[in-house]
C-alpha cells in the first residue's frame, strides 16, 4: 500500500495567515501541519506517500520534507494547481500507485487517540486481505458540516451524505481513507459536483453500493481536531501542548515514528537528532530509546 496526501487548498478561512503560505505549513504548536497528517499513514507502516500540492507550496514541501530517505520512506510530489476535488487527487496519484491500494489522507487532519497504529493498521489490513475501502467515522456536535454516516436499524453503513440538512447520525467521515485498486477508476467514472469537483463521497458511496465499504468508528479514546479557522488552529495547538506537557511524549513526530515503525536504526535516528537546531524538539529526541 502507497499513500497520497492532499496538501493543497487555498486555506481561505485563515486569510490573511494562509496570503503567502500554505495552510498545512502552518504551525501546530511545535510542527508545522503537515506533519500530523504525514504521521498517519507512517503509524500504518506505509513507506511510500505522494504530496500533492499546488507548484508554489511544493517548493516549500520539498525543503520541509526532502525524498523521505531522512526517514527511510520515498516521498514524491506532484501538482494539483486548481481545486477540482479531493477524488481527483486519486487520477493525480495513478502513476505513482502504479495499480497498488492507496491511503488518501487530507493533509489538514489531526488525530490522536490510543493504539491509533493498530487501527490504522488494521484498516489496511482489511483492505489489503478483502479489498474494498474503509473509512473511519467521528461523533461530532455538528454533523452539518461534514460528510456523515447513515446507519441502518442494524448499525450497518448504508449511504454517505456530504454536508446534509438533516444528518441522518452524528458519525463524520474523516479525512483518512484505505481503498483497494479500484479506486482511481471509481474516479474516473463519477462526475463533477455543482462545485465542478470530484467529490470523495462519490467514491465513498460507489464502495457502499458494491457493499466493501468497512466503517470503522473511534471511540472516545480519540480526538480529531479540525484546523480550518483561527480559533480552531490556536485550540489544536493547545490540544497538542497540553497532552505533551502532561504526558512527557510528542504527538507526529516523523523522527521518532521512523524509528518506531522500524523505517530506520536506532543509529540512523541518533544521527537526525545530532542534525537538529537545539530546541525543546531535539531535547525530547535526545531521551527517545
Amino acid at each position: 500500500m502507497k499513500a497520497v496526501l492532499m496538501a493543497g487548498g487555498s486555506g481561505s478561512r485563515l486569510y490573511p495567515i494562509t496570503h503567502a503560505v500554505n495552510k498545512h505549513l502552518l504551525p501546530i504548536y511545535n510542527k508545522p501541519m503537515i506533519y500530523y497528517s504525514l504521521s498517519i499513514p507512517m503509524l500504518a507502516g506505509i513507506r511510500e506517500i505522494l504530496v500533492i500540492s499546488d507548484d508554489e507550496s511544493l517548493k516549500a514541501y520539498r525543503k520541509l520534507l526532502s525524498d523521505g530517505s531522512q526517514w527511510g520512506m520515498r516521498i514524491e510530489y506532484a501538482a494539483q494547481n486548481e481545486p477540482r476535488g479531493i477524488a481527483q487527487g486519486l487520477l493525480i496519484a495513478e502513476e505513482f500507485l502504479d495499480g497498488d491500494s492507496v491511503c488518501l489522507v487530507l493533509g489538514d487532519n489531526v488525530l490522536f487517540g490510543h493504539d491509533l497504529s493498530a487501527h490504522l493498521k488494521h484498516a489496511r489490513e482489511i483492505v489489503e486481505s478483502d479489498g474494498g475501502a474503509v473509512v473511519f467515522g467521528y461523533y461530532v456536535n455538528d454533523p452539518e458540516r461534514y460528510g456523515v454516516v447513515e446507519f441502518d436499524d442494524a448499525g450497518k453503513p448504508v449511504r454517505i451524505i456530504e454536508k446534509p440538512k438533516t444528518p441522518p447520525s452524528n458519525y463524520a467521515v474523516i479525512g483518512v481513507y484505505f481503498y483497494d485498486a479500484d479506486a482511481v477508476n471509481i474516479a474516473k467514472q463519477i462526475k463533477p459536483s455543482w462545485r465542478n469537483e470530484l467529490e470523495i463521497t462519490d467514491v465513498n458511496n460507489e464502495y457502499m453500493a458494491r457493499k466493501k465499504l468497512n466503517v470503522i468508528k473511534l471511540g472516545r479514546g480519540f480526538a480529531w481536531l479540525d484546523t480550518g479557522t483561527y480559533d480552531s488552529l490556536l485550540e489544536a495547538g493547545m490540544f497538542v501542548k497540553t497532552v505533551e506537557d502532561r504526558m512527557g511524549l510528542m504527538i507526529s513526530a516523523p523522527e521518532e515514528i521512523a524509528y518506531r515503525e522500524g523505517f530506520i536504526t536506532y543509529q540512523e535516528f541518533q544521527n537526525l537528532v545530532d542534525g537538529m537546531k537545539d530546541t525543546k524538539y531535539k531535547r525530547y529526541m535526545r531521551n527517545v530509546k
